[in-house]
C-alpha cells in the first residue's frame, strides 16, 4: 500500500466574507472571493509548501469554493509534480442559501450555546452533517493509497470547519475534543505525518479555549 509520508490540511486564504458579513446577502457563499491580503496570506503558504514537498510529487484535493480554487492556484506548486483533483465533499459548512446577517448572528448564538457539532443551521447543515460527509471522502482516500506509486504527499485545500472534522475522524476524537478545539487562521495548516509506529500523528495541536468534558471512558 502506497501510503503517503504526509497529509497536509490547508484553510484557504481571507475571504470576502470573512472581513464583510453582509456579502452573504448579496453573493453566494460559494461564489466569494480572496482579499488582497488573502491571495499574499496563500502566496506565503505556497513557500512553505513548496519548501515541504520539495521535488516531491502531491496529490491534491481542492474545496470547490472560489475562494479555495484561487488559494490553491495563489500557492505556485510545480504542476508537473501534483495532480489536483477538486473535491465537494471537502466544501464548508453549507448555511442554507443567502443569508440575513441579524439572522445569521442569531444562530450563531443558538450554535454556540447548543454545540457545533450537533446544531444545524435552518435551510443548512451541522456539524455532524460535514463529519458524515467529510468521512465519506477519507474512505475514498483510503482506498487511493492501495495504489503502491500514490505519491508521498496529500494536500487538502479546504476550510477551518473542515479541516477540524477532517482529524476528528481521522484520530477519532470524541465531541467534547472537537467542541474544545478552534479553527486555524486563514492561510493556516496542519499536517498528519505518517510515524515509525505506522500511525498518523498531528504536527501540531489546534489551538483549545476550554478543556474537554469528560465521559469517563477512553475509548
Amino acid at each position: 500500500m502506497g501510503r503517503p509520508k504526509r497529509i497536509v490540511l490547508l484553510r484557504h486564504g481571507e475571504s470576502e466574507g470573512n472581513v464583510d458579513e453582509t456579502v452573504y446577502e448579496r453573493e453566494p457563499d460559494h461564489a466569494l472571493s480572496l482579499t488582497r491580503a488573502g491571495r499574499a496570506q496563500a502566496e506565503k503558504a505556497g513557500a512553505r509548501l513548496r519548501e515541504l514537498f520539495g521535488d516531491e510529487r502531491v496529490s491534491a484535493y481542492v474545496s470547490p469554493y472560489r475562494r479555495t480554487h484561487q488559494t490553491f492556484l495563489a500557492l505556485g506548486l510545480d504542476p508537473r509534480l501534483v495532480r489536483v483533483r477538486e473535491e465537494p465533499r471537502l466544501r464548508e459548512q453549507d448555511w442554507g442559501n443567502w443569508q440575513e446577517r441579524e439572522d445569521m448572528r442569531r444562530q450563531k448564538a443558538y450554535r454556540d450555546a447548543y454545540g457545533h457539532f450537533f446544531y444545524r443551521f435552518t435551510q443548512g447543515e451541522s456539524g455532524a452533517d460535514v463529519y458524515d460527509r467529510v468521512g465519506a471522502f477519507l474512505e475514498s482516500l483510503w482506498r487511493s493509497f492501495e495504489d503502491p506509486d500514490h505519491p508521498p504527499n496529500v494536500l487538502l485545500v479546504t476550510h477551518g470547519l473542515t479541516m477540524r472534522l477532517f482529524c476528528m475522524r481521522w484520530l477519532h476524537w470524541t465531541v467534547p475534543e472537537f467542541e474544545c478545539l478552534s479553527n486555524p487562521g486563514n492561510g493556516d495548516m496542519r499536517a498528519l505525518l505518517l510515524g515509525t509506529d505506522g500511525k498518523y500523528h498531528l504536527d501540531r495541536p489546534f489551538e483549545r479555549w476550554c478543556t474537554p468534558e469528560s465521559y469517563g471512558y477512553t475509548g
